[in-house]
C-alpha cells in the first residue's frame, strides 16, 4: 500500500480520535433516561445514522474543497479549530436526556452533525480527495469512538499533552490543505521550500497560541 494512502489513513483516524471524544457524552446524555434495551438500540442506531450522515457530508466536502481558493480558505478554518482546540474554547450544544427511542436517537444525530463540523473539514482534507479514504478511516476509528472514547477523554483530561498532540495533526493537515490548492500551485512552484517552511510554522503558530493562552489563564485565575 502507498506510504500516502497509509498516512492519510491514519491521520483520519487520528482526527476522528481527537474530534470524536465527546461522541460518548452525547450519546450517553441522550439515552440515560431510557430503559438498558432501548439504551442499546439508540446508541447503535443513533450513532449509525449519524456516522452514515457524516460520511455524505464528508464526501461532499472532498469534492467541494475542488473549487478553487475554497480548499485554502478551509485550511485557514482548520488552523483556527486547531486553535480551539488548544485554547479549550470549543462549545458543545446543551443535550438533553430523553424518555423515547426516536427522541434520543434524533438527538444523537443532530448533536453529532452540529459538533461534527470540525471533523468532516479536518477529514475531507486529509482524504486528498479520495472519498473512500473517508469511508475506510471512519469505519476503522467509530468503533474506537463508541466503545472507547470514554477512556480518550479521560486520558487527555489526564495528560493535557495529548490535546497539544491531536492539535498538531490538525495543524499539519491544514498546511498540506494549504499547499495543496491547485491554483497556487504556480506560486508553490516558484517557492518550493514553502512546502519544508509553512507545515511546522502552522504547527509551531497553533502550539505557541495555545501555550500562551493557557498561560494567561492560569495567570488571571
Amino acid at each position: 500500500m502507498d506510504f500516502e494512502i497509509i498516512q492519510s489513513i491514519l491521520i483520519i483516524v487520528g482526527i476522528d480520535l481527537v474530534l470524536g471524544g465527546d461522541n460518548a457524552i452525547v450519546i450517553a446524555l441522550a439515552s440515560r433516561n431510557l430503559p438498558t434495551s432501548q439504551r442499546n438500540k439508540a446508541i447503535l442506531l443513533g450513532t449509525g445514522l449519524a456516522v452514515g450522515l457524516r460520511i455524505v457530508m464528508t464526501g461532499i466536502a472532498v469534492f467541494l474543497l475542488q473549487i478553487p481558493f475554497l480548499q485554502f480558505v478551509g485550511g485557514v478554518l482548520l488552523v483556527y479549530i486547531a486553535m480551539t482546540l488548544v485554547t479549550e474554547q470549543e462549545d458543545g450544544p446543551e443535550i438533553q436526556a430523553h424518555t423515547t427511542l426516536m427522541a434520543a436517537v434524533k438527538t444523537i444525530v443532530f448533536a453529532d452533525l452540529v459538533m461534527g463540523f470540525d471533523n468532516v473539514l479536518a477529514i475531507a482534507g486529509a482524504a486528498r480527495g479520495e472519498v473512500y479514504l473517508v469511508v475506510f478511516g471512519l469505519l476503522i476509528s467509530v468503533p474506537i469512538i463508541i466503545w472507547g472514547s470514554k477512556l480518550i477523554l479521560a486520558l487527555m483530561e489526564r495528560f493535557p499533552l495529548l490535546i497539544y498532540i491531536g492539535a498538531s495533526v490538525l495543524a499539519y493537515t491544514a498546511a498540506e490543505m494549504i499547499l495543496g490548492e491547485a491554483t497556487l500551485q504556480y506560486f508553490y512552484s516558484g517557492f518550493p521550500i514553502l512546502h519544508w517552511i509553512i507545515p511546522p510554522l502552522t504547527i509551531a503558530i497553533v502550539m505557541a497560541t495555545g501555550i500562551w493562552y493557557n498561560l494567561l489563564k492560569e495567570r488571571s485565575s
